[in-house]
């Protein structure tokens, strides 16, 4: 299944409604849209959340982004992965081309 990288900035209400409650029904909206946890973190910087899920394709994972904005008032933004092996066999080809 495809990787995607959720990136979450946190709002002042969002902030306000911090809970262990809230990150349990965030885990319950990322299974039920097929979605498995590789790893989840809160950071500092220009990002507050960085989570690494795997779904079963781009609909899932961008069903999920906005569930979760409903849900928490947190703005995600989601970006599909490729591993650097990958990557680097992509950029074989272009430069054959």
């Amino acid at each position: 299944m495809p990787i995607f990288m959720m990136f979450g900035k946190y709002t002042t209400q969002a902030m306000q409604n911090i809970s262990p409650e809230r990150t349990e029904k965030a885990v319950e909206v990322i299974k039920a849209n097929g979605g498995k946890i590789v790893s989840m973190y809160a950071v500092m910087g220009k990002h507050d959340l960085v989570f690494t899920l795997d779904f079963p394709d781009a609909d899932n994972a961008f069903a999920t982004s906005v569930a979760l904005n409903t849900l928490t008032g947190i703005s995600f933004t989601t970006s599909p992965v490729v591993e650097v092996e990958m990557f680097d066999k992509m950029i074989t080809k272009v430069k054959k081309m």
